[in-house]
């Protein structure tokens, strides 16, 4: 790593309004982070950390990839920019040829938005859209799942189930409606893999629409595997159940896989990896190994070729965004895409999930965890809370992790680990040592 440029820390730290943060607690003690090279972060004391968090679900081939960098110097040199308005540039034609090939069958078309948030609110109106081009207008209620996380859009935030993202904006979009969560810590504690109890929770959605009536719901959207609530695994079962509910109403699944699509779970995606194939997928995060914001929405040929056989001509959906397939983050996704595929690492986490699961639960008789959820390259370890002090263990623990070496995020009293798919099993034991010693040393 190269020498820290102490000129680099701000000397000012009020106008930056950080996302997601306790601002004024950051700012009486911040860490910055100034430089990374694949497992390991460096901050700007000299500090090395390894990544279990891959830097936000995000950096899956690891972090600086000179292969990516090169793609990006180069596509600036031939085109900057260009909007992809009733004009094209073949970069993103070739980009979604290619995607495609890694997703399931049926899902032959992309839609390229810049984040996950943008992914799942054009995921909603499309489903929307959908049924009025199919003379369905009445279909107008969006169901999601206690304890999700669909981004922060208006979109995402109403169909999102945590209460702390949801509070501050009032009522949010009407018609909105929630399924029962996963979690079921009675049954299903420290599950080697997904729960084998609990496939009836998927049966909450019909539930809802005896309720509703089937014919107001245009749409369901989950996460196969829920990461902001505190990684919920699904149930044996209970995905296909959604699925065959959502197929005898008429309704439009959608899976969230912005933290599981690009190899998190073993495959390209979770549709794969679970084999149930939803109407629609929304993904970001790894997809350009986040070197240059971009998200993606996969649809499947039958809510594609709707729009395509409008008797009307002209624009088929009003929709889209400035930097919809963007040059530079097409070319940083097509390079991301190379080394997902020379390295072989959309299956390397399958190939890792033994030694992962062992070394997570090799926690549980500790006395302070509750549970450990673990599947793949994602895990939660759940830290009973301090009596009348809830959530601060975690933010302890994972503080404690750092201090040894080790980024980890907490939510919470959850610590959530989900490392680039480049990881080593010694350093997937040594993450896992970490931690152990960091609860042990909290009170």
């Amino acid at each position: 790593m190269s020498i820290i440029d102490h000129n680099l820390i701000p000397q000012d730290l009020d106008s930056f309004w950080m996302p997601m943060t306790a601002n004024r607690n950051f700012k009486e003690n911040p860490r910055f982070i100034v430089g990374a090279r694949g497992m390991y972060y460096t901050d700007s004391s000299g500090h090395e950390l390894l990544d279990a968090s891959a830097g936000l679900w995000c950096v899956n081939a690891g972090h600086y990839r000179p292969e990516i960098n090169k793609a990006i110097a180069e596509q600036l040199e031939t085109l900057d920019f260009a909007h992809s308005f009733n004009i094209g540039h073949p970069y993103a034609f070739n980009y979604a040829n290619r995607l495609v090939k890694h997703f399931p069958e049926s899902m032959n078309h992309v839609f390229f938005t810049n984040s996950g948030s943008e992914s799942v609110d054009t995921a909603l109106k499309i489903a929307l859209a959908y049924h009025n081009v199919c003379g369905q207008g009445s279909r107008q209620r969006l169901i999601g799942r206690e304890k999700a996380y669909h981004g922060m859009g208006f979109g995402g935030t109403s169909v999102g189930g945590l209460v702390k993202n949801r509070s501050a904006f009032g009522a949010l979009l009407p018609g909105t409606d929630h399924i029962r969560h996963t979690l079921d810590l009675e049954r299903s504690a420290f599950s080697r893999g997904l729960p084998e109890e609990g496939v009836e929770y998927a049966d909450d959605l019909q539930r809802l629409v005896e309720l509703h009536g089937a014919k107001t719901i245009a749409a369901v959207i989950v996460e196969p595997i829920g990461g902001a609530g505190g990684v919920l695994l699904p149930p044996e079962g209970y995905l296909q159940r959604l699925r065959d509910i959502c197929t005898e109403n008429g309704i439009l699944l959608i899976f969230d896989e912005v933290i599981t699509g690009f190899g998190r779970l073993g495959a390209s995606c979770a549709a794969t990896r679970f084999g149930v194939t939803p109407d629609l997928i929304t993904t970001a995060k790894g997809i350009t190994n986040a070197t240059v914001p971009m998200g993606a929405v996969f649809v499947n040929d039958t809510v594609y070729d709707a729009f395509m056989g409008m008797d009307e001509s002209g624009i088929e959906l009003s929709h889209g965004y400035t930097y919809s397939g963007h040059p530079l983050a097409c070319a940083a996704g097509m390079a991301t895409l190379d080394i997902y595929e020379q390295e072989n690492l959309f299956p390397r986490a399958a190939t890792l999930n033994d030694h992962w699961v062992d070394m997570a639960l090799s926690l549980r008789d500790h006395e302070k965890v509750i549970d450990i959820r673990c599947f793949a390259l994602v895990a939660a370890v759940e830290i009973k809370p301090r009596a009348g002090e809830a959530m601060l263990r975690g933010a302890e623990a994972a503080k404690l992790c750092y201090e040894n070496g080790v980024w980890v995020r907490n939510i919470g009293d959850v610590l959530v680990l989900s490392p680039p798919l480049i990881i080593s099993e010694e350093e997937i034991s040594h993450i896992f040592e970490v931690i152990g010693k960091a609860i042990e040393q909290i009170s």
